[in-house]
Order: C-alpha cells, then structure tokens, then sequence
C-alpha cells in the first residue's frame, strides 16, 4: 500500500475529512488531496507529523528505510534494467566524482537513512538547500546511469 492510501485509509476510519485533517497539520486541504492521490509525496518529516495527528508510529504509514530507499529507487531511469552490482559499481563511480560535500550529504541521505532536517542540522544549512542539493545529486546520478546503459 503506498503512502497516499495509508493516510486516507487512517483519516476514513476516524470519520475525518481532508479539510479536518490538513487543519490539524496545518497544511492546505490540496495537498492532502494531492497525498492521497499520489500526485506528491510528503517528506519524511511530514509523514512523522501526520503519525503524530493519527496517533500511530511513522512506520505506520511508511518505514523510514522504505520511503528513502524509494527516493534512490527513483535514480534509474524507466526502461533500465540494471543488476545490483552494476547500479552499486555506478553509485561508487558517482559518489568518487562528487565533491565531498556533496558525496556526504549522499551518504547521509541514502546510506544512514538521516531526515533532511538531521542533515541539515548537521551540515548548516537550510533544509530547502539540502533538498536541492540532493535532487542535482540524483539528477547527475541518472545521467551517469544513462551513460553507462548505453555504452552496454
């Protein structure tokens, strides 16, 4: 079951409407919307409020391992069937190439599972600057996957 469906599910069963629920979060009645159909996604930080409303644990609506590991997941590019030892031998090429700053924001992110806001924390800088920084990661990650697909 995806996230979406996991928040609406929790919200039927305590008669709540989206309206109810975004009040409690503090956040607009679409982007619940958008949540339940999967249009976005909510952050990990987002996900740990929305537990906290329904009175459940996070992994309620989605293990935090899971939810980053989906984020990665979304490096390879449709269509692109890769073994895990060429996608671990690529990600090795990728994280020697970048900077170090941002080869540990990477490994932060997608080796030790930390939230965006522990990261951020941890590094000085704005959650919003870590998020793009890990989105141009992700971007150049794709690329470097392409290339290696194609020279197969």
């Amino acid at each position: 079951m995806n996230v979406g469906s996991v928040i609406a599910q929790l919200r039927h069963e305590r008669r709540w409407t989206q309206e109810t629920l975004a009040g409690m979060l503090f956040v607009s009645k679409d982007l619940v919307s958008k949540w339940e159909t999967g249009v976005r996604r909510p952050d990990y930080s987002a996900i740990e409020r929305i537990a906290e409303v329904f009175g459940v644990e996070p992994d309620v609506i989605i293990e935090k391992d899971v939810y980053v590991f989906e984020e990665l997941s979304e490096c390879i590019p449709d269509g692109i069937q890769m073994p895990e030892s060429e996608f671990t031998k690529v990600l090795n090429e990728f994280l020697s190439k970048a900077g170090i700053d941002e080869a540990e924001i990477f490994v932060r992110r997608y080796y030790l599972t930390e939230s965006i806001a522990a990261i951020s924390e941890k590094k000085g800088m704005r959650e919003n600057h870590i998020r793009s920084r890990l989105s141009k990661s992700r971007k150049k990650l794709i690329k470097m996957i392409r290339r290696q697909n194609d020279g197969r």
